[in-house]
């Protein structure tokens, strides 16, 4: 992981700047397939809110997204990842999924993570070494295997 990526625990109230990234880091993708409703894209993920779970990712000290780690009866369910666009495709998410990927490797589990259809985000997943399972009407859903190689 490169050195000025870190990771910081979340807190109950961050939750308003976490669902603003959200919405941010979603707009483009649900704008695509004309679902782009920011208070719904807010709500969803208020109405869900674990800090326990959640970590901010931090560039150089500037919370730059964040993502929510869950641990369930199949192995660790990825519950959010989210990277401001500006901030997208400098191996930030990457970094992330290692993180991730150690933490489900130590514990010989699995990790799941579910996708928009039309987002950028399929193509990450793939690449990072999930396999497609799952299609509901407007997701995907990806499984990683421990230790697959990624």
């Amino acid at each position: 992981m490169p050195s000025d990526i870190t990771f910081e625990p979340a807190e109950a109230a961050d939750a308003e700047a976490l669902a603003n990234i959200r919405v941010e880091a979603m707009r483009e993708s649900l704008e695509r397939v004309g679902r782009f409703d920011p208070q719904r894209a807010r709500s969803r993920f208020l109405s869900g809110f674990s800090p326990d779970h959640t970590f901010h990712i931090l560039l150089l000290g500037e919370r730059v997204g964040f993502y929510v780690v869950k641990p369930e009866a199949s192995g660790l369910l990825l519950d959010h990842l989210y990277v401001r666009p500006a901030h997208q495709s400098k191996g930030i998410g990457a970094a992330v999924l290692a993180e991730v990927f150690a933490l489900a490797d130590q514990a010989g589990v699995s990790v799941r993570v579910g996708a928009l259809k039309e987002s950028d985000s399929n193509s990450f997943y793939v690449r990072h070494g999930f396999v497609l399972v799952e299609q509901a009407e407007f997701d995907n859903y990806y499984v990683r295997r421990a230790g697959a190689l990624s």
